[in-house]
């Protein structure tokens, strides 16, 4: 199905091409009309004409038949274009008729892997993990929409020094009480005791790098302890995955361990195809274009000068075989922007070496972080930082605090505070431009006015509880839509744009931008709902098509927030 911006370029096309073949009509949402067209001053501009005149001439090589209603030349070389009503209506059947809701799949679906989250081994995941999850989250989630076939990659930290340090406090502890204190999610605690015995005992450190040695080495006994620290940090991180409900599960899970096998391969590749050099011991590239503040070129380090290998290898062999075994056609790191450089230096490598072709899109999708009230980074009053568990777990006692005036039941009182608790964090993240640092707020969060979570579920809620009074689960739709009213015709050419919103986020990969799109509607049906009665319309027909605008701006909504991983509760 084609949305509304595709059918209107089919038809302003033409006339641009007529002045200058390829020229970008440059086709906008507008609030002075439904669209503007602001493609013609740069347009005039290389043909060395007057705007105005230029704009007058694409109007009149418009076809508008059944589409267009009116076409207005404004300020000095914009176009404001009015759709017909009948077009728009004919759009908002066609989007009720589709389970996507007029959505179209990406017409270069593929597959695209997405690397987020990436919590370590026997840490607890603080308030720093929020970002990375629900924004990839979110990214899967709308790729599967566009017709991806989405593949989702938690790159854990589960490999390394730490580990001889670990697991000799495991054996030390005796292997029942240490994966019973695992077990019940206590890995800061695990983590911090073997760190304080590691700096104060030089025994404990001696066995601690032998153990390094044997981890490395593909000791069994070593690698069977390792697997329990592995597992019950797996087993632990699916919880909290569960609770913030995400889609991550332990089958994405593919830790920096996994690429081990690879490394060699990665160093004899690069070195048979000349790109390694020989920096302080260390085997390096300098991809071009790369310099220091000296302005000395920078090397990506692919192994150590103690011959260990580092994150780069690590990432190499990733690229590498998300590539060649997964097929990917796209591939995203959703990582903090701290790492924009050595991202940047990894894919320039395996293009170098040919293991990213030039068909195969990597982007890093960096993000901002999350800061405290003080505007640093965010911390428990005592200065640690805040777990992620520990963040759900006070959302959800205060979002039951918040409800715990309506007339709820108890089973449904916890429910409904789970999704609101959830609701409010998500959308707080999301709705704040991804490149961007954050204050977290939680009377903002969970408000029920503004740019909130709850506002739109409140939304949400409030239309299905119009259905409700009517003892009906929903409305027949399609072929009954008419708009009268200014507020009818504005809620729905908000609605329209819903396949605008999707592209727009996934152009940027900003979640922020759908966020924007569903506050907005929310904006227009309070505006409508408050204009133009529905249950007590003046007539049947003026009732059913408000039914069906109602209908149609749930179902938006709920598909909207499903792609923020946000549920849109039937009742608040």
């Amino acid at each position: 199905m084609h949305t509304l911006t595709q059918r209107l370029l089919e038809r302003l096309t033409p006339a641009f091409d007529r002045l200058e073949p390829g020229a970008d009509p440059v086709l906008r949402g507008s609030d002075r009309a439904d669209y503007q067209i602001n493609g013609v001053m740069p347009l005039a501009k290389r043909l060395g004409r007057n705007p105005r005149e230029v704009a007058e001439e694409v109007v009149a090589g418009i076809d508008t038949a059944g589409l267009i209603a009116d076409l207005e030349v404004a300020g000095p070389g914009f176009i404001n274009v009015t759709i017909t009503t009948d077009a728009l209506i004919a759009q908002l059947d066609a989007m009720a008729s589709d389970e996507a809701l007029g959505v179209p799949a990406d017409p270069e679906a593929g597959v695209c892997v997405v690397d987020y989250s990436a919590p370590n081994v026997a840490k607890e995941m603080h308030v720093g993990h929020l970002r990375s999850t629900v924004i990839g989250d979110s990214l899967c989630r709308t790729l599967g929409l566009l017709g991806h076939t989405v593949v989702r990659r938690n790159h854990v930290g589960d490999w390394g020094t730490p580990f001889g340090m670990l697991i000799e406090h495991l054996i030390d502890l005796g292997e029942a009480q240490a994966v019973a204190g695992l077990s019940v999610g206590d890995l800061n605690g695990f983590y911090a005791e073997a760190r304080t015995k590691f700096d104060a005992d030089e025994g404990f450190q001696d066995r601690s790098r032998a153990r390094v040695v044997s981890l490395q080495a593909g000791d069994a006994e070593t690698l069977r302890l390792w697997r329990i620290l592995v597992a019950e940090s797996v087993r632990y991180f699916d919880a909290v995955y569960s609770d913030l409900g995400v889609l991550l599960t332990e089958a994405d899970v593919v830790g920096e361990s996994s690429y081990n096998p690879l490394l060699e391969a990665v160093v004899d590749d690069l070195a048979a195809a000349g790109l390694l050099e020989d920096s302080g011991g260390a085997a390096c590239v300098f991809p071009p274009g790369f310099t220091n503040r000296d302005g000395d070129p920078l090397p990506l380090i692919v192994r150590k000068s103690d011959e260990g290998f580092g994150y780069a290898a690590t990432d190499l062999a990733a690229v590498r075989d998300r590539v060649a075994t997964l097929g990917a056609s796209r591939i995203l790191y959703v990582v903090g922007a701290p790492q924009a450089q050595h991202f940047e230096m990894v894919f320039a490598v395996a293009r170098m070496a040919g293991w990213l072709p030039d068909d195969v899109e990597a982007v890093h999708v960096a993000f901002g972080n999350v800061l405290g009230p003080d505007r640093k980074m965010f911390k428990t009053r005592a200065g640690g930082t805040v777990k992620l568990q520990d963040l759900l777990s006070e959302g959800i006692e205060r979002a039951t605090e918040a409800l715990a005036t309506r007339d709820h039941d108890a089973e449904t009182l916890g429910l409904v505070a789970r999704q609101v608790a959830m609701g409010a964090i998500k959308f707080a993240d999301l709705s704040t431009d991804r490149a961007r640092d954050y204050v977290f707020d939680w009377d903002r969060m969970l408000a029920f006015e503004g740019a909130t979570g709850p506002y739109l579920q409140y939304a949400h809620a409030r239309i299905r509880s119009i259905f409700r009074r009517l003892d009906v689960d929903h409305v027949p739709t399609g072929g009954s839509i008419q708009l009268e009213h200014p507020a009818e015709r504005a809620l729905a050419r908000h609605l329209a744009a819903l396949p605008d919103a999707i592209e727009s986020m996934m152009e940027s990969y900003s979640p922020s931008k759908l966020c924007t799109y569903l506050y907005d509607l929310a904006q227009h049906f309070t505006g409508f709902y408050e204009s133009c009665s529905v249950l007590n319309a003046p007539d049947e027909a003026t009732r059913a098509s408000r039914l069906e605008l109602c209908e149609l701006t749930a179902s938006t909504l709920r598909l909207g927030l499903g792609l923020l991983g946000i549920e849109a509760p039937e009742r608040m």
